[in-house]
């Protein structure tokens, strides 16, 4: 168990700072939560990207699904005599 010292210091536990990757000057975000406090590495939380960024992350998944979808042969066409109708695919309220 930490102790504040008369700083409002704590000491983080080795356990703990080798379990999360905290080491000496990690800035750490401290949360209030329900009647406790959460500490989190800065590093771990997940800050709003600015629209730039946010629309440049979306323009590459854009040009990355575009490659994948060159990639893929062009589907064939569906034959209209395929042997069944989609009024057979739904038949409700009769027993089959």
């Amino acid at each position: 168990m930490a102790k504040v010292t008369s700083k409002l210091q704590v000491t983080i536990p080795k356990a703990i700072a080798e379990r999360y990757g905290i080491v000496p000057g990690d800035e750490l975000e401290w949360i209030p939560s329900e009647g406790a406090v959460r500490v989190v590495p800065a590093k771990f939380l997940r800050r709003p990207l600015a629209s730039a960024d946010r629309l440049a992350l979306f323009d590459a998944a854009t040009k990355r699904q575009r490659q994948r979808e060159a990639k893929q042969p062009a589907a064939s066409p569906v034959s209209p005599d395929r042997g069944w109708t989609r009024a057979e695919l739904y038949d409700r309220g009769s027993a089959r």
